[in-house]
């Protein structure tokens, strides 16, 4: 979730229409927000992740003037040609491959617009940027450039520029060390022998990406002309980013231009604001929302929302936006129906079918594992499904899961998967708590991912001084008894645990787990100062 800070009047300017704002604190909820606090003139508002386009004041203001009828359609930002041209070396290839670019003229740099172009860069940096490492945004002053421009790698200390807010030149690897932003963000170019580098054709450096621009470009409230760049791994969440800033610019009263960027194998004409089409199927809209909306009901719903739409038969043609990445499948449009329509005036109905719950078989055993784990005097704990591949496997010393479900755009880098063990997250529960007294006897029961299957696991953790193999042993017995689980132990080669401190359970003939006194390592690797010991099983119905 983003929260962004904006002026009550600066917003009602942009709507351009008198609304007081109680009443927009009663619209910005039914748009999908929350209201995270206002004090006086300045409110802050919680967006989605799903929605950067409302990132700024400007985006919100588009939504707002859609929402309450003022103006409804797909927005237009007319994109005047140029021949400006970037040029994109293949040596950025291995280091960040990818570079879109725009121009904005006739900007006015007011106090409002610079402060919301700062904190658009900002969200835009930490949701879909990935903290600068999947997209970083450069916006420099023109006024001292000259086409056309270079994106391409270098060697670090071979090229010395002045960066943003120094006059004093450095090399790039002294940047790394020297510069604050540098700093902060030196580990998104870790391992790279070479850094990326935006020069223009008398080779003045634009931008040091995604570290810091170069101090030429600098924006001051003289300047009227920005050019973009955006810098990441993946082209069209650059090009996103990209309409996103430069429709913001627009919605200001910039004027967009067009620069052409030539790489080796394709040349992109940016931005591109051309609205992508799509067909909505009436039937389908109304089987998903309960309703009884006729095609031209459904298109005035999605102008209210910002789309093209016009009514054709038994569909719709809708024309998103360029800005809008979300809508990825016609439940996507459908929810902007329901937001338009409000969901409290879609009527509720009675399932047509009547049906009657019951607790499914692994749920039932589930909740016989908890009881007898309460027994045993263990706290239960709950983490979270996502993890990391460091916390899985690295600091387990075990080798990454061939199953593993990664995820593709993650919001942390500590979610970057789906757990395929408990105990992971359970000793980073313990570290968490380490400064607590002992002993410390925790368990979690939840699912966990492989491939394709979720499975439910049982897991148990025990830390004090005499943890040991003994004292796990005798729970994971007295446990599998209980929940009446036929089982044998075999020699355990897991490298989590103490070597012939640890063993597997096998039941059917097929392993479902196993327990044991942690490694040295391990507990190392969690910061943890006293010995642990713990088991993990399958947790299915027989």
């Amino acid at each position: 979730m983003a929260v962004i800070t904006m002026s009550y009047r600066d917003l009602v300017g942009l709507i351009g229409q008198d609304i007081s704002q109680d009443e927009l604190l009663e619209i910005l909820p039914m748009m999908g927000s929350d209201i995270d606090s206002v004090d006086g003139d300045i409110m802050n508002i919680e967006f989605f992740p799903n929605r950067p386009d409302l990132y700024s004041v400007e985006g919100v203001a588009r939504a707002v003037r859609g929402f309450i009828g003022a103006e409804t359609g797909l927005a237009e930002y007319p994109v005047r040609q140029s021949d400006n041209v970037l040029k994109v070396d293949k040596s950025v290839a291995d280091i960040r491959p990818f570079i879109v670019a725009g121009i904005v003229r006739n900007v006015k740099m007011t106090d409002e617009l610079i402060t919301s172009l700062m904190e658009a860069q900002e969200k835009l940096h930490l949701t879909l940027g990935r903290k600068r490492k999947k997209v970083a945004i450069g916006v420099h002053d023109m006024a001292h450039l000259k086409f056309p421009f270079t994106y391409r790698a270098v060697d670090p200390k071979k090229l010395r520029f002045a960066p943003l807010g120094y006059t004093m030149e450095m090399d790039m690897a002294e940047i790394l060390r020297r510069h604050e932003k540098g700093v902060e963000y030196a580990w998104t170019l870790e391992g790279k022998p070479l850094y990326p580098i935006i020069q223009d054709h008398e080779g003045k450096v634009l931008s040091f990406p995604p570290i810091i621009n170069g101090n030429i470009t600098t924006v001051t409230e003289k300047t009227t002309d920005l050019f973009l760049d955006l810098t990441g791994t993946d082209l069209n969440t650059l090009k996103t980013a990209l309409n996103i800033i430069a429709t913001l610019l627009a919605e200001r009263g910039g004027t967009l231009e067009t620069v052409k960027v030539v790489y080796s194998d394709k040349e992109l004409v940016l931005p591109e604001l051309e609205p992508r089409t799509r067909k909505l199927d009436v039937v389908e809209v109304n089987a998903l929302l309960g309703t009884d909306y006729s095609a031209e009901q459904i298109a005035e719903h999605l102008r209210k929302m910002r789309f093209g739409a016009e009514a054709a038969g038994n569909h719709v043609v809708v024309k998103v936006p360029g800005y809008r990445n979300d809508i990825l499948h016609s439940v996507d449009l459908i929810e902007d129906i329901a937001i338009s329509a409000g969901y409290g005036q879609i009527a509720s109905r009675m399932p047509e079918s009547p049906t009657f719950g019951a607790e499914r078989p692994v749920e039932a055993l589930s909740g016989i594992a908890r009881r007898l784990l309460l027994g045993h005097t263990y706290l239960e704990v709950k983490s979270i499904a996502l993890s990391c591949e460091k916390e899985q496997f690295g600091m387990m010393l075990r080798p990454e899961d061939p199953g593993l479900v990664k995820i593709q755009n993650p919001i942390a880098e500590y979610l970057t998967c789906i757990r395929v063990a408990l105990v992971p997250s359970m000793l980073a529960f313990l570290r968490a708590n380490k400064h607590r007294d002992l002993p410390q006897n925790i368990f979690e029961v939840g699912s966990v991912v492989s491939g394709t299957e979720t499975v439910r696991h049982l897991a148990a953790l025990s830390m004090h001084s005499k943890a040991s193999f003994t004292e796990m042993k005798s729970l994971v017995q007295t446990v599998l008894r209980d929940l009446n689980i036929a089982f044998e132990l075999a020699q355990c080669d897991d490298p989590a645990y103490i070597p012939g401190r640890s063993a597997q359970i096998v039941a059917d003939g097929r392993p479902m787990g196993s327990f044991g006194e942690y490694h040295p390592q391990v507990l190392e690797n969690f910061e943890l100062g006293y010995p642990v010991a713990g088991f993990e099983i399958v947790l299915e119905p027989q």
